[in-house]
Formats: C-alpha cells, structure tokens, sequence
C-alpha cells in the first residue's frame, strides 16, 4: 500500500511539472519536435534494459502496444500545442473531463446508465469548471469552443484516456517496466513519424534547451512508471479519479511561473471538479 501511495504522489507532481517545461519549450520550438526528442531520451536510457527481457508476446498484444503508442503520441503533441496557445492553470483542470467522456460512452455505447453519484459528479465538474472559464474573455459558453487551446486541449483528454485503458491491457499482459520501455519506443517511433508525415523541417536545439528536453523525459519517465505501478494495483477509474489532483498543482505552477491570474477561483473550481471526478467514478 505505501508502495501504490508512493507512485501516486509521484504521478500527481511530475505531470504538472514536465507540463511546465513543455510549455517554456514549445514558446521557441515545434510541439512535434520537442515530443519527439523527450521520447528519443527515455528510449535511450531504456534500451539496455530492454535487452534483459524476452519479448515472446503474440500480435495481439503489439497491435494493443502500436495503438498505445499512436494515442500517446497524437496526446502528447495536442497538449504542447495547447499549453503554447493557452494558460496552464486554465488548460490543466479540463482533464477532469475526462471522467464525463466515460460517462457518456459508458451510456451511449453500453448502455450503462449513471447513478445519483455519477450525474452529481457530472454536475460538479461543470459547476467547478465555471470558476476557471470566467476568468478567461469567453466566460462559460461555447465560445470557449472556438479557442484552438481548449480544442487540442480537450482532444488530449479523448487520446489519453482512450490510451489509458489500452496501457491498462498492455500492463495486464505483461509487466509495469515491459510496459514502460515499449511506451518510451512506441512513443519515440509515433512521434518521428509524426515528423515525417507532417514534413517538420529539423529544428536546431540550444543548450538551455536539452536541459529542458531533459527535464521534460524526465518527469514524463517518472509520471509514466507510476502510472503503471498504479494502474496495476487499482482500476484505472480511481487511478484516473485521484490523478486530477494533478491539476491543482499545475493551476499552482501556472501562477509561480507564468504569473497567471485569478489564482484563488481556479483553485477553487478545480478542487470542485476532482471531487466531481471522484463522484463519478467511486
């Protein structure tokens, strides 16, 4: 149990903080390249220990790890793209969403129709998400609809949760470290071909920047492998449930670092939709 408390700690803080450094990078760099290289890094610290494992799996189970890879890359660069367009602290608590993409697939394609907790939690997160959209000029409406920040940033929420249920199964077949070595490879891979598809011209990084690639690999490394320490000791509901806290941090950082404003209503919708979040789910 101390062990599961560990890893989700870990999770909640360095999320945030490989978001921060994504978004001083993406100011001066692609959000292609600059996924790319963090992937290029962990890949490369992983290929050593990829060399101790016998990978004797089935094609079933690397079809489930080619389509981790494609949602997590496809997630990863929306989400540096957003974090250049828009405010952490804004951008950040829209994962809570997350939680009602569930609920309304889980009734559109299931047939699973949500409980008094679920439609109370549903209704939380949009009372608690009201706080952080009047701080911006839309205000609460479908304007917000039509910023390309919320866009990507809502398109992240559908690939990263429809990755983690795959990784969920990939962690079932095998173990939390296979797992996390093929995340770092099939990320790295998505993301060159990403490059090549979109015909990225190279881009040239500084110093200062790897030191931030580095960071940001770092934190991703971390962030993932307790991902998966804790997928594989709780359902990925609560797991996803408790991981919102993440947000409050990055609504923290964004205004240590990037001097966003309205700190204390940001904080205040976003603890308002992590327990929304944790309605629907428990």
């Amino acid at each position: 149990m101390f062990g599961t408390i560990v890893a989700l700690i870990c999770r909640i803080f360095s999320n945030p903080v490989a978001n921060l450094f994504q978004k001083k990078l993406a100011q001066s760099h692609s959000a292609v390249w600059t996924n790319f290289y963090s992937y290029l890094i962990l890949s490369i610290f992983c290929l050593p220990l990829a060399l101790s494992f016998q990978w004797h799996y089935d094609i079933e189970f690397w079809m489930y790890v080619a389509l981790s890879g494609l949602l997590c890359t496809l997630g990863s660069i929306c989400l540096i793209k957003a974090l250049q367009l828009g405010e952490m602290s804004v951008l950040a608590p829209i994962n809570s969403y997350k939680c009602v993409v569930g609920l309304i697939a889980g009734f559109l394609f299931l047939g699973e129709i949500p409980d008094v907790s679920g439609v109370l939690g549903v209704i939380l997160i949009i009372f608690g998400s009201r706080y952080i959209f009047d701080t911006v000029k839309e205000g609460f409406s479908f304007k917000l609809l039509k910023r390309l920040d919320i866009i990507l940033r809502i398109c992240a929420l559908i690939f990263t949760g429809c990755e983690a249920v795959v990784l969920k199964k990939i962690i079932l077949l095998s173990s939390p470290m296979e797992s996390f070595i093929l995340w770092c490879f099939s990320g790295c891979l998505f993301s060159l071909i990403m490059i090549f598809g979109l015909r990225k011209k190279f881009e040239r990084f500084c110093g200062y920047d790897w030191l931030k690639v580095f960071m940001i690999a770092l934190c991703l490394g971390i962030m993932q492998f307790s991902t998966n320490i804790v997928f594989q000791r709780l359902n990925v509901g609560l797991s996803l449930a408790l991981f919102q806290l993440s947000g409050i941090v990055s609504v923290f950082f964004g205004y240590i670092v990037f001097k966003e404003k309205h700190i204390l209503k940001k904080i205040l919708g976003s603890v308002i939709m992590v327990i929304g979040s944790c309605l629907i789910i428990l």
